[in-house]
Order: C-alpha cells, then sequence, then structure tokens
C-alpha cells in the first residue's frame, strides 16, 4: 500500500473533543449533523497531507465519504497512517486499478430477490435497509453500492415501501433469520426502524433478527436506552459490530456495548483483517482481548475481499493464517474468531487445519508447533475403526 506523504503542516487542529459542549457532543444526531465530508471540514479535526487532499477530490463523484466529530475525534491529527485515520479518509489507493477487483465479490446483486433481500443461505437472508452510514468505512465490502453517487444499491428507490420485501420473506418459511444491514440500520430513526422490526416479528417463521451496525465504533451515542429497550420488545435480537482496531474501544464504545448487553441484546463482532491497519499478531491480539473484556464475542476475522476502491487493504492468505496461529492457544478460546473469506459460495473457513492423516495415524499440533500421534484405536478416524472397537461401539451406545 503507497504510503501517504509527509505531512509539512503540525498546526494544532480548532476544533477537540474538549471544545464541544457535553449536551451536543452526547447527541447522536448532533453529531449526524455535524459530520464531516469536506476537506474544510477535516481540516478542523486533522492536518490533512496533500494525498489526502487529492484524494478527497478526486474520490468526488464516486465515493462518497464522511466521518462523525466522535470517530474524528479518535485520529491522530498528524500521523497518516493512523488505523482510525485510514478507515476513514479517503485516499488515493481507492482509484488504482487492482487484478480481480469486483464491485460484488460476495455476490449480494446474484442472489438478490426483491428490491431489498438477499438470500444466499437456505435458512436466513438479508434485509438490505439504507445507503446511509455515518461513516463511509474505506474498507466497506459494499462499497460501490453503497457509496457510488449514481447509486447503484436498490432496484427501486430507497424510500419504497417494504411490502414485496416481506412478502418475499413470509413466503419462503425456511428464512427463520433476518440480517438488517445496509448502510447502516441505526441511520433511521428508531420509529422508522421499528416499523421494519415489528414488520418482520409478525411473520411467524423469522426466529431471529439480527442488526449489522457499526455505531457502536463509529458513533455510540447513538445506542442510546430508548434505542434498547425498543429492540428488546422484539427478542430474539442480535448484534454484530466491526472494531478493527483497539484504539476504537473506548469508554463510550463500553458504554453502548453495555446497554446493549443490559437490555438482553448479544453482541459480536466481526473484524476486518486490514493491511497497514490490524496486519500484526500483536494489535490482532490485544483487539481480541479488549473485545472480551467489554463482552463482546469475536465472531469473524474477515479476510479483506478484492473489492473495487478497496484492493489496497488486502493482506495475503498467508498473513492471515499467521494471525490466526497467534490467536490459537495464546487467548481464551471462544476469544478467537473464525477466519473466513466471503465468496459467491457463501462465507469459506479459511484457517488452517491442525491435524493431518498419516500411515502412523492422526498428526495432531498444539499452538506452540508440537505434535503428536494418535492411531486408530485411540481415536476411531473412520466409522469402520469405530466399529472394530467393541469398547468404542459400546460407549457409542450408551450416549445414545
Amino acid at each position: 500500500m503507497p504510503y501517504p506523504s509527509k505531512q509539512a503542516d503540525t498546526t494544532a487542529p480548532s476544533i477537540t473533543r474538549e471544545t464541544i459542549p457535553d449536551e451536543q457532543w452526547n447527541d447522536w444526531r448532533w453529531h449526524m449533523r455535524k459530520r464531516i465530508n469536506t476537506a474544510e471540514k477535516a481540516r478542523q479535526w486533522i492536518n490533512l497531507t496533500a494525498d489526502e487532499e487529492k484524494a478527497m477530490a478526486e474520490t468526488a463523484g464516486k465515493y462518497r465519504w464522511s466521518i462523525t466529530p466522535y470517530y474524528a475525534s479518535l485520529m491522530d491529527p498528524d500521523d497518516p497512517l493512523c488505523p482510525v485515520r485510514q478507515q476513514a479518509v479517503p485516499a488515493l489507493s481507492e482509484l488504482m486499478e487492482h487484478t480481480g477487483a469486483d464491485i460484488d465479490p460476495v455476490g449480494d446483486m446474484f442472489y438478490r430477490k426483491t428490491n431489498r433481500v438477499v438470500h444466499k443461505y437456505p435458512d436466513r437472508a438479508i434485509l438490505l435497509v439504507t445507503e446511509t452510514c455515518p461513516v463511509y468505512c474505506r474498507h466497506c465490502t459494499r462499497k460501490f453500492h453503497t457509496t457510488e453517487v449514481d447509486g447503484t444499491y436498490f432496484e427501486k428507490n430507497e424510500g419504497e415501501d417494504l411490502d414485496d420485501d416481506l412478502r418475499y420473506i413470509a413466503e419462503h418459511p425456511e428464512i427463520r433469520d433476518v440480517l438488517l444491514t445496509g448502510g447502516d440500520p441505526l441511520s433511521y430513526r428508531d420509529d422508522r426502524l421499528e416499523e421494519i422490526i415489528s414488520g418482520l416479528r409478525a411473520i411467524p417463521s423469522v426466529e431471529i433478527i439480527r442488526i449489522g451496525s457499526r455505531f457502536p465504533v463509529l458513533l455510540p451515542q447513538r445506542i442510546t436506552d430508548e434505542l434498547c429497550a425498543m429492540l428488546a420488545r422484539y427478542h430474539p435480537v442480535w448484534l454484530n459490530t466491526h472494531f478493527n482496531h483497539p484504539k476504537e474501544i473506548t469508554p463510550e464504545a463500553e458504554r453502548a456495548i453495555d446497554r446493549l448487553l443490559g437490555h438482553g441484546i448479544p453482541v459480536g463482532n466481526q473484524t476486518v483483517l486490514l493491511r497497514g491497519v490490524n496486519d500484526d499478531v500483536a494489535t490482532m491480539r490485544f483487539l481480541m482481548t479488549e473485545l472480551l473484556r467489554i463482552r463482546v464475542r469475536p465472531y469473524y476475522l474477515y479476510h479483506c475481499d478484492n473489492v473495487t476502491g478497496v484492493s489496497h487493504f488486502m493482506t495475503s492468505v498467508e498473513k492471515g493464517w499467521e494471525i490466526m496461529e497467534g490467536l490459537q492457544g495464546h487467548i481464551t478460546g471462544f476469544g478467537v474468531p473464525q477466519y473466513v473469506l466471503t465468496t459467491r459460495l457463501g462465507k469459506i473457513p479459511m484457517a488452517q487445519p491442525c491435524h493431518r492423516l498419516t500411515s502412523e495415524g492422526l498428526v495432531l499440533r498444539n499452538y506452540k508447533g508440537q505434535e503428536m500421534v494418535v492411531d486408530s484405536a485411540a481415536c476411531p478416524l473412520t466409522e469402520a475403526d469405530l466399529d472394530r472397537d467393541p469398547a468404542a461401539r459400546e460407549k457409542g451406545r450408551d450416549r445414545k
């Protein structure tokens, strides 16, 4: 990934968290109204490099960008390689062409059934709620669909009613789990969001409602008691978010998570492996342990998709394996996410196996690289091996 130009101007920014009254800072609507979306506004928070200013100009009309004041307050004002800054400030790398890049490598449009419904897996579906986000992440899998200014996200206008979408879900009773995503569903007001959720809850076959939202990271003030109480009326409701770096785990974010959990809403995390942001073992290990500390369950580690405008964030799969090797055994098991690559075939588990079959038996390897051999008498590898062992067969019967 090309490094940004060196920063020459280190003038102190004119706006910091301390300059904003608490009444405004604690109001998520104020942050949404005051989103940073011009170079002039950005310079109030950070010292822009020449490359960043050029990227803002050259991505105009192609990729939207905006940053909440809260998320801007987490950025190093002088370091363009700040892991928070790289996720939110446009970069010239977004305009580079990369081999194999695709606007939709995960197949959203391939599996689209209605204006909003994407039905890829048998028992679950995605409901694309909105194009709006508090911050347009530069690494977004749906970068083209959610941020291309001419609009490619909806077949119809976003404001169209949801009748066809809800009808499709109701007519497919195999769908028991619906994920609200976008864009970010929590961009809507509580009452509008409740209309959608209540419509889903009225469908008898829908058992679980999930929300994919980065608001706990980008604007945790949005996670109000009123929002959580509304969501709790429609249980079971789950929320998955995207903490990508330990710097994003702030006291405000922790309080937002605590509110969700206090209302019975489990929170999982889907980290994206990002070159130059979190692609080292120490950072990823610290992130996972911090997530556990605030009671967020690490769920997925996504290999960064080769999305048009995003490819510069990609690492090698080998780097992903290195990260996973540095997590497994070094932190508690439920703190280790599943490493996956998202494709049109679905999410493919990518972790290296810790076993291999040889003529001597099953060779097992632990996190230290130590190995042992277990033969088929101690651990039957096939049903035929089990059948040859009367004691194992009897134990099998006892379990039934």
